[in-house]
């Protein structure tokens, strides 16, 4: 299963408050290949489709297909303010760390 720090979620409630969406959940999805294997996104969304599974970490609902949760089981939501920027992130310690395309 994958967690959302309590960072991530205190930021995660804000957003959701700044945008008057609290009614709405993250949604998690897959946004493509990468040279590490499949690449993730996130948005916000108000609407559960059939085919998705919902779960609450540290008060933050989540949205995703069971794939998703599969692949992503015993990641975590993160959330970063560094000199490179700030914003979400997804850690999974289970992703390879380099793919065939890289050149660590």
């Amino acid at each position: 299963m994958i967690e959302v720090t309590e960072l991530a979620a205190g930021e995660l409630k804000n957003l959701l408050e700044q945008e008057n969406k609290q009614d709405h959940a993250l949604r998690i999805f897959i946004a493509g290949m990468g040279c590490s294997g499949l690449s993730y996104g996130m948005t916000l969304d108000d609407t559960k489709k059939d085919d998705d599974l919902e779960t609450t970490s540290n008060g933050v609902r989540l949205f995703m297909t069971s794939e998703i949760q599969e692949s992503l089981d015993g990641a975590e939501i993160d959330y970063i303010d560094n000199e490179q920027g700030k914003g979400f992130v997804i850690n999974d310690p289970n992703a390879p760390k380099c793919g065939s395309c890289c050149s660590c």
